[in-house]
């Protein structure tokens, strides 16, 4: 797995090309407010090498698909969110929108399932 991909947006964002809102970052992450954000905290939480999905960073460095839960946890917490949601959609019809494995880190308000 090469440590970028061309074209990536949150690869840019990792090189430091783009500068969100970061709301954390190790060595191995970042976690940054998301641009149009669907709950009251709504973060992003990515690796800094690219991985086009869960399966497949959990395939291809499992320590690194658990890090990225941990820093997910950790965002949540030191946003003092009790209750929160985390989600990851793959592939563009469970609606993946960029292909850089991202964790969604949702809370500030009742989170019901189904939605609406």
């Amino acid at each position: 797995m090469t440590n970028q991909a061309k074209d990536c947006l949150f690869c840019r964002i990792a090189a430091g090309e783009i500068t969100p809102q970061i709301v954390r970052e190790t060595d191995r992450t970042i976690a940054f407010n998301d641009i149009e954000p669907q709950a009251p905290v709504h973060v992003l939480v990515i690796p800094r090498e690219h991985h086009p999905s869960i399966g497949s960073l959990a395939t291809a460095d499992p320590e690194l698909a658990g890090l990225l839960m941990a820093e997910a946890a950790a965002v949540a917490e030191e946003l003092g969110l009790v209750d929160f949601r985390l989600v990851t959609n793959t592939g563009a019809q469970a609606g993946q929108s960029v292909f850089h494995v991202h964790l969604h880190v949702l809370g500030g308000r009742p989170m019901r399932w189904p939605p609406g």
